[in-house]
């Protein structure tokens, strides 16, 4: 998959850096062609005579060396990729907020290539709101992110923010050049969080969906070169990618029609968990505690991804979820059968690091051609990207 590509890594100021000798060597057994730049701090964690003997080409870290000019541009256009790795809190701060103080920065800010990074900095920093904001800046000037991830720190603590492993940076990029823009024009629709059914002004109906799975799937699709609508129920998450438009909605029946409104999809993606009930008669006042017990009278919703199954074009793709706590395989392959979906997205409250407001998920995926695709617990940004790949592999 990297056979003669041209990966132009550069490095900041991080003790991940210590990763980056073995990633060189890990790209170049893939056959890929590779180029090394540091940033100023960079040197401390890692030496420029080791990445060059490695790399078999000069490592650069000044915009002037030797009365010479570091064409930052020609480097720019020359790679494939530029991977930024690791990527530190400071470098992501510069980046997001368009400076341009160093080589680096410099080759950033005129490269035509992909800009992918892989942050790597202690637990506090990476959960930092500004560091989050930072991010998402990125991600909607189109770089791509691959996750941190959790393990010892620097610090000595146990949490998230470790650079990704080199193996798990290959794989990354492997996959990258095989599906980039592989839904390039491809119009689809994704749905996500939770509604809300009132029963009076201030109380509701609801679940404990946080929205992650549908949120992640949405950022991966874009990533693809899709054009994304996004029917979001109400969570606290944000859209980055530029390729989102975000249709907020509150209950089942205005994400419905949300949905109806978007069905000339190209691929639907229902992660949403809607409501299956709301009451009849929500009380326009709110209701007071009285000495007696409260009856409330409930409807069914109308099922989205039935409706929209019916109304189905031979051409598209309709994907479902169903998540279940007894007889799963069983289950799902009836909800498949019985709402004319392609695929449905099995994941059982069962298995540990599944389920509502995790940062992990366990999936198995069904087809309406009998294929069933096991997979083990993985952060939900990584199940969103097996997902999207088994969706461009059931694209006409």
């Amino acid at each position: 998959m990297l056979a003669q590509k041209k990966i132009l890594i550069a490095v900041t100021g991080s003790i991940a850096a210590y990763k980056i000798p073995l990633l060189v060597r890990a790209l170049q057994k893939e056959g890929a062609e590779v180029k090394v730049m540091l940033t100023p701090a960079a040197g401390d964690f890692v030496s420029k005579l080791t990445l060059s003997t490695l790399s078999k080409a000069p490592v650069l870290s000044e915009l002037f060396e030797n009365d010479s000019w570091a064409n930052h541009v020609q480097l720019g256009r020359w790679a494939d990729a530029m991977l930024i790795a690791p990527l530190s809190c400071n470098t992501l701060s510069k980046m997001a907020h368009g400076q341009c103080d160093n080589l680096v920065l410099a080759t950033y800010l005129s490269a035509t290539c992909p800009v992918i990074v892989a942050p790597a900095m202690d637990e506090d920093m990476w959960h930092h709101p500004t560091t989050k904001a930072n991010l998402q800046t990125l991600a909607a000037h189109g770089c791509t992110i691959i996750p941190v991830e959790h393990g010892e720190l620097a610090s000595g603590l146990i949490g998230d923010g470790r650079m990704a492993e080199p193996e798990t940076i290959v794989s990354f990029l492997a996959s990258f050049f095989n599906t980039s823009y592989a839904l390039q024009g491809k119009k689809v629709l994704v749905t996500a969080g939770p509604t809300y059914e009132p029963i009076d002004p201030v109380r509701f109906i609801s679940n404990h969906s946080s929205g992650k799975m549908g949120y992640a799937l949405a950022e991966e699709l874009a990533t693809q070169g899709a054009n994304v609508t996004l029917v979001s129920g109400p969570v606290s998450l944000k859209t980055v990618h530029r390729n989102i438009r975000l249709v907020n909605v509150t209950t089942a029946e205005e994400m419905y029609q949300a949905c109806m409104q978007n069905s000339d999809y190209d691929i639907a993606v229902l992660a949403a968990a809607v409501a299956d009930f709301t009451p009849e008669k929500p009380a326009s006042q709110k209701i007071k505690k009285g000495s007696s017990d409260l009856t409330l009278v409930l409807k069914k919703t109308t099922d989205i991804l039935a409706s929209l199954g019916t109304q189905k074009k031979k051409q598209q793709l309709l994907v479902g979820f169903a998540l279940e706590t007894e007889n799963e395989v069983e289950n799902a392959r009836k909800k498949l059968e019985a709402k004319g979906a392609d695929l449905i997205i099995l994941n059982s409250l069962n298995d540990a690091g599944a389920g509502f407001g995790t940062d992990t998920n366990k999936i198995t995926i069904l087809t309406k051609h009998g294929v069933l695709k096991k997979f083990d617990t993985k952060q939900k940004t990584e199940v969103a990207r097996d997902i999207v790949a088994t969706l461009i592999e059931m694209l006409p």
